[in-house]
């Protein structure tokens, strides 16, 4: 008796797209934020104590924007996915010919010929005629879709660890150090984030590394430059 075919498993990363972006957005936008406002703060000539408030102050109206930006916008997504699905439910009841013709030449175009993509129509309108013109119409599939409450809590939560690394160096390191502290302290952390989400989502390290390195190097320089022009305006 012929050995039984094993079965070949792959493991991929799509299904961590949803969480993965809402995860690096918070830490990054956590890290950059609050690092920009202490350093533009610091930069102005301000106190140790307001340098450390205007950084608290960052973290907690950031957490909650993100947390209400992220919710915002995913779930003007996921409205505008139910939309489309009910009206494509709407058009397989009224006009049920014509959406599998519709349905056998994207299937076509994709380099299935004319009897194979009918027939594949067929069998899938008569299995899940929604499913199949949501995902091959529509586009979207389960790891597409969104989830607000996800993506608002880990971008809410991801901030707040971003923004508090470069907080306490803030507050542990006083005087004309702080500045130069505070930066270092935010490019390490941002070279280690982009390292780790560059892993997490299987793309090439360095590149992902260098990238959120580089820009939230170049939001703090611009702030820096901002809050010491500031404040030889001011004083």
């Amino acid at each position: 008796m012929p050995n039984s075919p094993s079965i070949h498993s792959e493991v991929h990363l799509v299904h961590r797209i949803g969480w993965l972006r809402a995860a690096v957005l918070g830490a990054n936008d956590g890290i950059v934020s609050v690092a920009s406002i202490l350093v533009g703060v610091a930069s102005s000539g301000a106190g140790h104590g307001a340098i450390v408030v205007a950084g608290v102050a960052g973290l907690v109206a950031g957490a909650m924007s993100m947390a209400a930006g992220e919710y915002v916008s995913v779930s003007s997504q996921t409205d505008t996915e139910r939309a489309d699905l009910a009206k494509e439910a709407s058009e397989l009841k009224i006009h049920p010919e014509a959406e599998l013709e519709e349905l056998t030449r994207i299937y076509q175009n994709r380099g299935v010929s004319r009897e194979t993509a009918l027939e594949v129509a067929r069998q899938l309108t008569a299995h899940d005629a929604l499913g199949a013109h949501s995902r091959d119409e529509l586009g979207i599939t389960e790891v597409s879709s969104a989830n607000p409450v996800q993506a608002a809590l880990t971008s809410a939560a991801t901030f707040i660890v971003g923004a508090a690394l470069p907080l306490i160096a803030a507050w542990l390191v006083p005087g004309a150090a702080n500045v130069t502290v505070v930066t270092i302290v935010s490019l390490l952390v941002l070279a280690a984030l982009g390292a780790v989400g560059a892993r997490t989502g299987g793309a090439p390290l360095l590149k992902g590394t260098l990238r959120v390195l580089f820009w939230g190097a170049f939001a703090m320089a611009v702030t820096a430059g901002v809050g010491a022009l500031f404040g030889t305006v001011v004083g």
